[in-house]
């Protein structure tokens, strides 16, 4: 008989003298608490697939709560209603045993469908977790393993990047446990490795002449992407995420779409002559991607490279700069506004989250203003590398915008 389930009442039942027993929703039909002898509580759900009923484990309370176990069951029971059977797609993904497959059902039904950043998500899997635990299976992976994988990516001078990849773990196991593929969050209790402060980071002129230069040693790829950070004072992600049908070389235009943007809004970004010519460069190579920066690794299929974060801690090694690639950002901006541009320009160059209703009909009126200013960005780059310093060189100061997490 169905009840109206609460958490008080699901945390007091007692286990059966023997066996084990349904507490029905009346709330989500077919939606139950399994209690075993032993103690143990489950979700369970009833449902019918072609005629026939079907009973399928959600996963164990009191790690998934009566409010997340009835919404996993109403999607459960669309599922159903629209002719699948979960049960039997459950079955299906726990074939995926290995960790990497473990990851390509979580970017696959969770990171594409529901996040904006999904492919920085493909990056650290790809980058951080596989070379490690690839062919491990993701309920052998223990609490140590995981501090052991932090450890290294602080070693390496990477305490943020640690946080980082600390958060995707412990969203992955979450997703899975939700899914019911595994039992465990091996990242639950490990606590971020890095201390993370507000950054106000901006390159002087020797530091981007030596990390030009370096940049130009790592090779050509990733020192396109490092330059165009530069000029262009994109995302990191907007950039490494370029593809071919964005950008409109002739008349010198990138547009960036609303899905790929921070604030969901499409940006038009100018092109001046510096940028324009690396990516005609690159167009001109052969290479059939669609990405402008595509990945080097064989079977990855056609993605964007993934390379950047480690090619940077070897500049930084090598070349003793402590600088992250948002700095880059920051310092475009900065430089921008010591040679007279306005800050609302910059702003819209930025791209920086617009309040208000006119935010939306205007996001064209500054294109002009800001094709000016990147081109007088570009040139005074150009004085910067080939150390022709001016007057305003002494007068750089952070580019600072109302809200950190618009930068």
């Amino acid at each position: 008989m169905a009840k109206k389930l609460t958490a008080l009442y699901l945390d007091a039942i007692q286990p059966p003298e023997k066996g084990q027993k349904d507490h029905w929703d009346d709330e989500v039909t077919g939606l139950g608490l399994r209690v075993s002898f032993g103690g143990k509580k489950a979700w369970t759900l009833m449902y019918r697939h072609n005629g026939l009923l079907r009973r399928m484990s959600i996963g164990a309370y009191p790690t998934i709560g009566l409010s997340e176990a009835r919404r996993l069951a109403r999607h459960l029971l669309l599922e159903a209603a629209t002719g699948h059977d979960p049960a039997r797609r459950k079955q299906d993904e726990r074939h995926a045993d290995s960790f990497e497959d473990f990851t390509k059902v979580y970017v696959e039904k969770h990171a594409k469908p529901l996040k904006r950043t999904w492919r920085e998500d493909q990056r650290m899997i790809t980058a951080e977790l596989l070379p490690r635990w690839r062919n491990l299976k993701p309920a052998d992976i223990s609490r140590r393993d995981v501090i052991r994988l932090l450890d290294a990516i602080v070693d390496r001078g990477s305490p943020v990047q640690a946080n980082r990849v600390r958060a995707l773990i412990s969203k992955i196991y979450n997703f899975g446990i939700r899914r019911g593929l595994v039992e465990a969050n091996p990242a639950y209790m490990v606590e971020n490795p890095g201390v993370e402060r507000p950054r106000d980071r901006v390159l002087s002129e020797d530091e981007i002449r030596v990390l030009w230069k370096a940049a130009e040693d790592e090779g050509r790829l990733i020192f396109d992407t490092l330059r165009l950070g530069l000029l262009t004072a994109q995302r990191r992600g907007e950039i490494i995420g370029m593809t071919w049908d964005e950008v409109d070389l002739k008349r010198g235009w990138w547009t960036i779409a609303g899905e790929r943007s921070k604030n969901r809004l499409s940006h038009r970004v100018p092109l001046g002559p510096q940028a324009i010519k690396i990516l005609r460069d690159r167009r001109n190579l052969d290479d059939d991607s669609r990405y402008v920066f595509p990945t080097r690794f064989h079977g990855a299929g056609d993605a964007p490279t993934t390379e950047i974060q480690k090619v940077i801690y070897r500049l930084r090694k090598d070349s003793k700069i402590e600088f992250v690639y948002h700095d880059l950002r920051r310092t475009a901006a900065s430089y921008m506004t010591a040679i007279g541009i306005s800050r609302l320009v910059v702003s819209k160059i930025l791209n920086h989250v617009e309040r208000g209703i006119t935010a939306v009909y205007d996001r064209h009126s500054y294109d002009s203003d800001k094709r000016e200013a990147l081109d007088r960005w570009d040139q005074r780059l150009r004085e910067v590398i080939s150390e022709k310093s001016t007057p305003e060189s002494d007068n750089v100061v952070p580019m600072r915008s109302g809200s950190e997490s618009s930068a």
